[in-house]
């Protein structure tokens, strides 16, 4: 365990691809509010040094303008989070075949309306509290608040329930929303920009890894791939499944451990 004091402790389940990247987000963003900002993980747990307070990081993540950079692009604008973070989010404009395995929203989803519906939800008070992570909501748009909109499918509880041959019917052909984890999905959307898995070989098959020691978001990208030594605690493999007939869209699946990563 670190001896660092952390000042935002929140349950992870590391198992879960978009949670792990959405901790990844989560510091970014703390990052830029303070170079104090480093982030570990501990057991259940991922932690945060230094400033800002949870509660506070929350208030900017959730009242920070976002701006659809390409009005002509709505399904797929790269988004810019505006002060105090003045962060663009644009990972899966990069053209090379990483990102477009990552990207899971297809055809008329729409990444500027989901991402502000999730921000939107997560002013919710339950967000501001370690659960964040858990916290289950259904998100509505925020320009017309009696339409529901569904979630990018970064969170990994999701992706087995997406199929009609899992699940016995198509909740996608029959319209269906369902309960989304909004801290999730924007805070993973976050994390890609800057933190991505590495390729286990195989189309859509990616690993991750865990690390135990404090960390600046600079370092973040190579502990995550394993390549800091000692820091990294136990490596993950994930597919970005696809969840439709049409295989377009995907969804992030449960990671798995990958054995004997200290031998």
């Amino acid at each position: 365990m670190s001896a660092t004091p952390a000042t935002i402790r929140i349950n992870v389940d590391v198992t879960n691809p978009g949670q792990f990247f959405a901790c990844c987000g989560l510091l970014e963003l703390a990052s830029r509010l303070s170079t104090e900002a480093h982030g570990w993980f501990d057991g259940g747990h991922f932690n945060i040094s230094g400033r800002p307070s949870l509660a506070a990081l929350i208030a900017d993540i959730t009242t920070a303008k976002l701006t659809q950079t390409d009005v002509e692009d709505t399904t797929a604008s790269p988004i810019l989070i505006e002060k105090p973070f003045s962060l663009r989010l644009d990972w899966w404009k990069s053209g090379d075949r990483t990102a477009s395995d990552l990207k899971v929203w297809a055809g008329t989803m729409e990444s500027y309306r989901i991402a502000r519906a999730m921000q939107n939800t997560m002013k919710a008070p339950e967000f501001a509290s370690e659960n964040l992570l858990n916290c289950g909501m259904v998100a509505y748009d925020a320009d017309a608040p009696e339409k529901k909109v569904e979630p990018f499918y970064f969170d990994s509880r999701r992706g087995p329930n997406a199929h009609s041959r899992d699940v016995g019917f198509s909740p996608n052909d029959l319209g269906l929303t369902t309960i989304a984890s909004p801290a999730v999905e924007l805070l993973c959307l976050v994390g890609l920009q800057r933190v991505r898995p590495v390729s286990a070989g195989q189309p859509r098959l990616f690993d991750y890894y865990v690390w135990s020691q404090p960390l600046p978001t600079s370092l973040v990208p190579v502990a995550a791939a394993g390549l800091l030594g000692s820091t990294a605690t136990q490596g993950y493999r994930f597919e970005s499944w696809f969840r439709t007939g049409q295989r377009k869209h995907k969804a992030f699946l449960t990671a798995k451990p990958i054995p004997n990563h200290h031998e």
